[in-house]
């Protein structure tokens, strides 16, 4: 893995502004650079490469890079996986399988990179995940929010359930202080902001 170019915000800035950037399969090969990119902008939610790798080969279709054409720079990415109802992973742990029984789609995290944001790219994400959870006969969509990011998930119809059980709250205060959990309805009318 050595070698591996990873975009750093001062190459990304310099190279997203002339270089295609745009969401495509997450391969293995990608996960050096997004443990990259994860460890920048979630230095206090860090996660093995082995979590990520992981989702990957359990749910690839629920896996994006975003990439650009010509030097393979990583500049975010997404990680979402079927989950049982109102049970996502712990933070930094491993699933094993996908439950038989998931019911519920779950966006474990999406990440930009500063210099790519306010260009499209969440939206355009966020909106092929939820094809994925329809495709997939998915009713619900949910989240941990992180970083205060409750308003920006809000735009796409994720509202913070009337309850929850301890369970749930113990799990969610994992991914820290301000961490809030979310749930929308798949076909929200909400998400096509």
């Amino acid at each position: 893995m050595l070698g591996m170019k990873v975009a750093t915000t001062e190459d990304s800035a310099k190279s997203s502004a002339k270089t295609k950037v745009a969401w495509r399969s997450m391969s293995i090969d990608n996960i050096f650079r997004l443990v990259a990119v994860a460890n920048t902008i979630h230095p206090d939610l860090p996660e093995s490469d082995q979590v990520f790798a992981e989702r990957v080969k359990l749910f690839p279709s629920g896996c994006l890079a975003l990439m650009s054409g010509e030097s393979d720079e990583l500049y975010g990415y997404v990680i979402s996986h079927p989950i049982r109802h109102r049970q996502p992973p712990a933070l930094n742990s491993l699933l094993g399988e996908i439950a038989p029984d998931a019911d519920q789609y779950y966006i474990h995290d999406l990440v930009l990179l500063p210099e790519v944001r306010g260009r499209g790219f969440a939206q355009e994400c966020i909106g092929r995940l939820f094809a994925v959870a329809e495709r997939c006969g998915y009713a619900t969509t949910c989240l941990v929010s992180v970083y205060g990011t409750a308003p920006f998930w809000g735009q796409f119809g994720f509202v913070e359930p009337e309850e929850m059980d301890e369970g749930l709250e113990r799990k969610v205060r994992g991914y820290g202080d301000d961490a809030t959990y979310l749930e929308c309805v798949n076909g929200s009318r909400m998400r096509e902001k």
